[in-house]
């Protein structure tokens, strides 16, 4: 039986970042993945570069059903705090849109970095190594792996959620939890395209392809609590629905059944601008749409709400043209699902936070047990803030144990 200080079972972002926070402190660790090649998910991040922070990185950001949950670890380690890190290691980096910071050259490098922070403080590899089991044992928790025992008085679960099963997520985390009795959060892909029924979405197929940046929206924007969002993003038409950045960010607040709200057009009143140009302007319809929107679409959303492409704008009555501006300033409908965790960047819910405490991520019913990271109810903007939680959590756990 080998025995440690701590075992961190997940090699991820999270997990790293806690076994180095942890070893620095002097306590003997070991690091335990399943996988066979390490951090994928940083790896493959960002097209290869990593989005490894936002610095506009707050609590607002993320989602969860607890939402002052994550206060207390994103106030102590914050995004100037990971950028430190990385200049330390001589990274490059750029900011490349909205506070999104990136690698000048390789996500590598910050699996590079998070390897040498770890050495830092000799945390012990077990990779690939498979947990068979965990339990409670009479100094602290026995984990049956098929490389050997381990013993240890703290453990932290650093295994991330559902996404992207084919670079190596599983479900252990929600199994821990279901073992210690913990609540949870029904998990669900978040940051993930939508998708419409076939036949619904027939007209669309064609515009495969076109980008165009617009307002997104979904549920109740107004009251004490609202329970809905707005994104201003770039949209992207598939195959199977919509995608990019807009689609994405609001699928984390989307909920079945619910339709999302696209203005295709933020900068301009459609039905306005159309009615005061009819005296004016003798194109037909489609050739006016064109002046704003990529002529297939144009075409195609003119088809899809029951206008003729050879109709002359000046020859439209008014509400006509009133419909035509609702149709593309306010754009209403309602996905059948997404493209599921196979495409999905992270998943949201997870382990409910207010079973773990918010200073140091520990159950505290179970004490010795931590959860971090993307296991967790906290789900994080597109752009760099999972990250961000990821170091966070993993610092706090990694301070704490």
């Amino acid at each position: 039986m080998a025995k440690f200080d701590v075992a961190v079972i997940g090699a991820g972002a999270a997990g790293m970042m806690c076994a180095a926070t942890a070893a620095q402190r002097g306590l003997r660790v070991v690091l335990i993945d399943h996988a066979t090649k390490l951090a994928e998910k940083i790896r493959i991040s960002g097209g290869g570069r990593c989005n490894f922070t936002n610095v506009n990185a707050g609590p607002a950001n993320f989602l969860s059903e607890n939402p002052h949950f994550c206060k207390s670890a994103l106030s102590r380690y914050t995004p100037a705090d990971f950028v430190a890190l990385v200049k330390k290691h001589r990274i490059g980096y750029h900011e490349k849109h909205r506070g999104q910071l990136f690698c000048d050259d390789s996500a590598e490098q910050i699996i590079e970095m998070l390897k040498d922070e770890c050495a830092g403080g000799d945390v012990h590899w077990r990779m690939p190594c498979k947990v068979e089991s965990l339990a409670q044992g009479e100094e602290g928790f026995v984990i049956e792996t098929d490389s050997g025992t381990i013993e240890a008085p703290s453990v932290v679960i650093a295994t991330g959620g559902l996404s992207i099963p084919k670079i190596g997520a599983t479900d252990f985390g929600y199994r821990v939890a279901q073992q210690f009795e913990l609540r949870m959060v029904e998990p669900r892909p978040a940051l993930v395209p939508l998708t419409f029924d076939a036949q619904q979405w027939a007209p669309f197929v064609e515009m495969s392809g076109i980008a165009l940046e617009v307002d997104v929206e979904t549920g109740s924007l107004k009251g004490r609590n609202p329970t809905g969002a707005r994104f201003r993003e770039d949209l992207l038409f598939t195959h199977r629905g919509l995608s990019g950045p807009a689609i994405l960010q609001i699928s984390s607040y989307w909920q079945p059944g619910t339709p999302i709200v696209i203005n295709l057009l933020p900068e301009l009143d459609l039905a306005a601008t159309l009615i005061e140009g009819k005296n004016t302007i003798k194109k037909q319809l489609g050739n006016v749409l064109a002046q704003w929107l990529p002529t297939r679409l144009a075409e195609g959303l003119l088809v899809a709400h029951g206008f003729a492409l050879d109709a002359r704008l000046a020859d439209l009555p008014d509400a006509q043209l009133r419909k035509l501006g609702a149709a593309i300033n306010q754009w209403s409908l309602t996905p059948n699902g997404s493209e599921g965790y196979k495409k999905a960047e992270v998943t949201r819910g997870g382990i409910d936070t207010r079973e773990l405490s918010q200073q140091t991520m520990m159950v505290t019913k179970v004490p010795g047990l931590y959860f971090i990271g993307e296991a967790v109810d906290v789900t994080g903007w597109l752009g760099g803030y999972n990250f961000q939680w990821a170091w966070a959590s993993g610092v706090a756990a990694g301070q704490a144990v």
